[in-house]
């Protein structure tokens, strides 16, 4: 069933630091902000008032990008008992991470070694049985579901044995959390993948997924450098990414949505325009 509340009728943006005194001084009219949970983790500071105040305002999302829930090595304690404390204080309407890996054991020592960046894990049985653990144990310890994000990958595994979509569902039937469907990542995928019809093959990825898991649509921007498209989040929304997200309302309904843009930062009427006709969409969902 579509989404018919005010917040899933107006898209989010990721609420970034060049505007933050702009939007608390303005309240544009947002269905909600999104912000990265690692910059939240103090107990105090400027930051932390900031989000605050952003909550009085209007529904907070945490997206993490350093729970590394596809990691064999698990989850790390502290990021989780950070996450924890953070969430219970803003009280965010959904908590997200990557479906990616970050943590694994270092050579010859104790401690593990964690990446900077969110490195993509193989869709196998063993990489689903390390998800689905990793992402049972943060839910129990948030007391709440979280949704998993599909990443884009520079790379593929030669033992790849479950189509991207159906390693989604079957992640949100075993652990009861769901998907937040970046569908900008979708496409940079099936460009740098050659397939003869970009288009179609986003379309057929968003059909193959069952209705009920998508819980928040990601939209941004991506550029061409060379011989491969790069997810940098630096951009306006590309056309043939707002015709998936076309088909994805289609498909699921009104579903909350979020403009990312975190490099290249334009003026906030720049990403508020984004939003804008995400909205307009949205509306059309929920009147469809």
């Amino acid at each position: 069933m579509p989404r018919t509340s005010v917040a899933a009728q107006r898209a989010g943006i990721g609420l970034r630091q060049p505007h933050y005194a702009e939007v608390m001084d303005r309240t544009p009219p947002l269905g909600f902000v999104e912000v990265h949970s690692e910059n939240f983790f103090a107990d105090g500071g400027a930051a932390l008032a900031v989000l605050h105040a952003a909550r009085e305002r209007y529904d907070v999302s945490l997206h993490g990008v350093g729970l590394a829930l596809g990691s064999a090595a698990g989850v790390d304690p502290w990021h989780l008992d950070r996450l924890a404390r953070l969430a219970q204080r803003v009280e965010p309407a959904r908590v997200s991470d990557h479906a990616c890996f970050a943590r694994a054991p270092r050579a010859g020592a104790a401690a593990v070694l964690h990446a900077n960046d969110l490195l993509p894990i193989a869709f196998t049985d063993e990489a689903l049985d390390i998800l689905s653990s990793n992402v049972t144990q943060v839910q129990e310890r948030l007391r709440r579901t979280i949704l998993v994000e599909n990443l884009s990958a520079y790379l593929s595994f030669a033992d790849d044995a479950i189509a991207e979509p159906q390693f989604f569902a079957q992640l949100c039937r075993r652990t009861g959390c769901g998907m937040l469907l970046d569908v900008n990542n979708i496409m940079v995928n099936a460009l740098n993948l050659g397939v003869a019809n970009p288009l179609a093959h986003c379309k057929t990825y968003v059909d193959a997924l069952p209705l009920e898991i998508v819980g928040e649509i990601h939209l941004a921007g991506y550029c061409e450098a060379d011989d491969i498209v790069i997810d940098d989040h630096g951009s306006r929304v590309r056309p043939d990414v707002w015709s998936v997200y076309a088909h994805a309302l289609n498909r699921f309904g009104s579903v909350p949505t979020l403009v990312e843009w975190d490099t290249d930062v334009p003026a906030l009427q720049v990403l508020l325009d984004e939003a804008e006709r995400a909205s307009r969409m949205l509306a059309e969902a929920v009147a469809a």
